[in-house]
């Protein structure tokens, strides 16, 4: 009987870090969006993040392959970059840090939903049907408290779905491709196709540098985000990606919501209304049944065969 051969000891190391860098995040982004227009703020970040991480690759020996196979996979990271974030900066104008949070834990879901198209896996059990009605519900719990509140949060909404749908989109098709790479090598590609469309969209929707209005906080969260949830975060998400299953690295959308919903709540004074807490408390006990229901369902139909 063969054993499973054991996990490089930073996997787990890497899953904390992208939990609490991915937690913080969305604060990052509202923060960092405050005083600098939305697509200025996720250049920077990009642009730093490219920066530093091509100094890293030229300081080691990491190769940064060049193959059609290679930019295959950097093309198709670059959808969850730039459409996850773009859209998330834009987002962060209409909503909350921790309804985006809350939004994008939605992503194991919709990744599964995509995977049984793309990559042909089996269609959802009856326990994964029950998980989806219960994310799905606690989702229309939450936009509709949000939308109470204004027809711009609608637009939040809208903006941050769309995001969630191609940053799980991206996560389905890296599966597609088979090349065994550096998550650092992985990284700089990905950013070397996305840096220049965030810069696009920079010109197309703003195209202006208005730097003595930017604040000291939105300056060190385009910081913060460059280093930690860009290069940082990204390298440690394609690394526990290359070595966990996708249900696996899925938790992490499963914790980081409710740090992220704590965070703004305490450090922003984003307002968390009963409403609210009960849509959240539903996405995120859909999302557990999700990635937990079938062991739990299997595990308690076998003690129940013992007895």
């Amino acid at each position: 009987m063969k054993t499973k051969p054991s996990l490089p000891k930073l996997v787990p190391i890497a899953f904390i870090a992208v939990v609490l860098i991915w937690s913080t995040t969305p604060l990052g982004i509202v923060w960092s969006s405050e005083s600098v227009h939305p697509t200025m703020a996720v250049l920077l970040r990009m642009v730093l993040a490219l920066v530093i991480g091509c100094l890293v690759i030229a300081c080691s020996s990491i190769r940064l392959p060049l193959s059609a196979t290679a930019f295959k996979l950097y093309g198709f990271s670059a959808i969850g970059i730039v459409g996850g974030m773009l859209l998330s900066y834009m987002a962060a104008r209409y909503i909350p840090s921790g309804t985006m949070s809350l939004l994008f834990g939605l992503s194991p879901i919709i990744s599964g939903l995509l995977a049984q198209r793309i990559l042909g896996e089996a269609k959802f059990s009856r326990v994964k049907i029950v998980a989806l009605i219960l994310a799905f519900s606690g989702l229309a719990i939450v936009c509709s408290s949000k939308l109470a509140l204004g027809s711009e949060a609608g637009i939040g909404l809208v903006l941050i779905l769309c995001a969630v749908t191609l940053f799980s989109l991206s996560g389905v098709l890296i599966k597609t491709v088979s090349l065994s790479i550096h998550p650092i090598a992985s990284t700089v590609g990905a950013l070397l196709i996305s840096t220049p469309l965030f810069a696009l969209a920079w010109l197309l929707f703003d195209g202006t540098v208005p730097t003595e209005t930017w604040s000291e906080k939105s300056i060190w969260s385009i910081v913060y985000l460059g280093i930690f949830g860009s290069l940082i975060g990204f390298v440690g998400y394609f690394y526990i990606l290359q070595h966990l299953n996708a249900s696996t690295v899925s938790l992490v959308t499963l914790i980081t919501p409710v740090f992220a919903m704590a965070l703004g709540a305490v450090l922003n004074q984003e307002q968390v209304s009963q409403t609210l807490i009960i849509g959240a408390g539903l996405v995120l006990l859909g999302l557990a049944f999700y990635l937990f229901g079938d062991k739990w369902w299997q595990s308690k139909r076998q003690n129940s065969c013992i007895q």
